[in-house]
């Protein structure tokens, strides 16, 4: 117990310096976001990455600090109710052991014999129910010395276990003895019949306990104290064996001296003698069963052990396997060394099921009081395994996954890079062909590169997905036909206005051909918004070359006055829009500039 209540000090002084540090982090991770938005990109992420691996580092020292608290009073909760039994139990047992030295005195009276019989047998119905307790106790003890980490405390529990056990020998012994001397001293004093009866009933009372239906396996803990009980009823029965020879002799020697008829006589000693060879008999027997089940339970608990510590290993390695590597050959490496591991999970899966039949073949010869330790350990190992091996499973199918994923993008960047390639050419060609001066030839031009557009457009997942960048707003409006209205208007086409240039992140990755595609996809978007422009403003001139051809200045005029009162407009207001530096007068230039602007508007 000191050396908890030292751990559990050390662990407060050491929770408390980690509380200490709680504003530093603070302090930290508020410094690292105001740096974020002062730094260039590349140092943003190097900076994240740090407070990231702080917080993290921060939050597993915290985490493993309440779980050694934890620890630590589910330790001393343990210890403390083990010392407070080993107290209770060994207090009992040395007042147990001076009251049988108190009473060593042995009446002549068979009266008084047969009381102290009596009482004694009274006695030794509450040791035999101190048994629990005992088999508790030690079985307590043992677990903790199993997990003990220090050499001291190991040997403390020994010598605790060592006292315990020896003083239950000393008491049983000593209860023992004690009832050989009175059946001997009723035997003594002439109460023949008496001292047979006492034995042969003690003989039908063990003979049940020793039956070969009797169920002696179960975990290692239940079958030693079972070994421990078996040897102490053996030293009683080798005490009695003196017992046992005193009353054949007193028999026979009755039978050769009475004159009376001696065959009930004979019926006692005959039956004495058959109890006596099925009892020792029936000892041996359980004596070797105790072995085979002990050599059982010492087989099935280094199979759970060695399964146990293997499956934290294999969890342990599951749990910290990181990012997935960008690289195909680093991947195709995991994916080989995590079928390594598979190999070994499923070798580990004969093991498993040998231990579960072990553990089945113990339940069917089990204990009653350790059916229920032997299914849980069963389930422990059948349900841990199965964790580990559906964990592992999954792994193994995101690995694929994402290998096939991997493969699939590095297909795709090809495919588009060879698009490009083809894109880029045919734009420059295109761009070089002479433009034509008919508005029917412009406008399948247009219709044609609208198609250009359109299919670019249908290309853009396909850039997102390979660059990794997916950073177009969900609320973006789709695109549609890429020609602008031109300045006149258009009835015969839909026009709408041409789509945004896609924008890239620079850098982030470190494959050189994604970052040719995002260059490459970047210029042909330009080139294509390029080529439109030129075709809407080479119709938007045909169309006006068109009207300026059939010109007449009096329809014109007409026109224009009609829009001049349908905006209820004065003419000298027009005229003083138009006189910019306001000095009464306006030039030719100036007039032909604002009829012209008037008309656009």
């Amino acid at each position: 117990m000191p050396f908890y209540l030292s751990k559990s000090s050390l662990l407060q002084v050491f929770a408390n310096e980690v509380n200490a540090h709680r504003d530093q982090i603070i302090e930290l991770d508020q410094t690292g976001n105001h740096l974020k938005f002062l730094s260039q990109k590349q140092d943003v992420v190097l900076i994240k990455n740090l407070l990231v691996s702080v917080q993290s580092r921060w939050e597993k020292v915290v985490q493993r600090s309440v779980e050694r608290g934890r620890a630590l009073d589910d330790a001393r909760k343990r210890a403390k109710q083990f010392h407070e039994a080993w107290k209770k139990l060994v207090d009992w047992l040395e007042d147990a052991e001076n009251h049988l030295d108190s009473e060593l005195e042995i009446s002549n009276d068979p009266d008084k014999i047969k009381l102290q019989l009596s009482k004694h047998k009274e006695f030794q119905k509450t040791l035999g129910g101190k048994q629990p307790v005992y088999d508790t106790t030690i079985r307590t003890g043992r677990a903790l010395k199993e997990k003990a980490v220090l050499p001291d405390d190991t040997q403390k529990l020994d010598n605790l276990l060592g006292e315990v056990r020896d003083k239950w020998d000393t008491v049983c012994g000593k209860s023992v003895e004690r009832q050989h001397k009175l059946e001997e001293a009723l035997l003594f004093s002439g109460q023949f019949m008496d001292a047979l009866q006492a034995l042969v009933d003690w003989l039908y009372k063990v003979e049940p306990q020793l039956a070969e239906d009797q169920p002696v396996h179960g975990d290692l803990d239940l079958v030693m104290n079972l070994m421990d009980a078996h040897k102490v009823f053996q030293k009683e029965l080798g005490k009695r064996t003196g017992t046992v020879q005193v009353l054949k002799r007193s028999g026979r020697e009755l039978i050769e001296n009475s004159r009376d008829d001696t065959t009930w006589v004979k019926g006692q000693l005959q039956e004495l003698s058959n109890r006596w060879d099925t009892v020792c008999k029936l000892s041996v027997s359980k004596q070797t069963r105790l072995e085979q089940a002990l050599k059982q339970a010492e087989e099935f608990r280094n199979a759970v052990h060695m399964l146990l510590e293997w499956l934290s290993e294999a969890e342990q390695t599951l749990r910290f396997r990181g990012a997935l590597p960008d690289d195909a050959e680093a991947l195709q490496s995991l994916i080989d060394i995590h079928k390594e591991f598979m190999k070994k999970v499923e070798e580990k899966k004969v093991d498993v099921n040998a231990a579960v039949g072990m553990g089945e073949v113990i339940l069917a010869a089990c204990h009653p009081d350790c059916i229920t330790t032997i299914k849980h350990w069963i389930t422990i190992i059948r349900a841990r395994f199965e964790e580990v091996l559906t964990w592992a499973k999954q792994h193994q199918q995101r690995l694929e996954t994402a290998l096939s994923e991997l493969v699939a993008n590095a297909e795709l960047l090809e495919e588009l890079l060879a698009w490009i390639q083809w894109a880029e050419t045919t734009l420059i060609q295109r761009d070089q062909e002479p433009m034509p001066q008919n508005i029917e030839q412009v406008k399948a031009l247009i219709s044609e590169h609208q198609s250009f557009m359109e299919e670019m457009t249908r290309k853009q997942p396909d850039v997102d997905r390979v660059t990794k960048t997916y950073k177009r707003k969900a609320t973006e409006p789709a695109h549609g036909p890429f020609i602008e209205k031109s300045r006149s208007s258009r009835k015969s086409l839909s026009h709408t206005a041409p789509p945004p240039m896609p924008v890239f992140s620079q850098s982030e990755t470190k494959n050189p051909r994604i970052n040719q595609l995002s260059a490459r996809w970047q210029q042909v978007w330009l080139l294509a918004l390029e080529r439109q422009r030129k075709l809407n403003d080479t119709l938007d001139r045909l169309e006006e070359l068109k009207e300026f051809a059939n010109f007449d200045f009096d329809i014109w005029r007409k026109k224009y006055m009609r829009w001049m009162n349908h905006k209820k407009s004065r003419v000298m207001d027009f005229f003083r829009r138009i006189d910019k530096d306001q000095d009464g007068k306006i030039t030719r230039q100036e007039f032909i500039d604002g009829i012209l602007a008037s008309s656009k508007s």
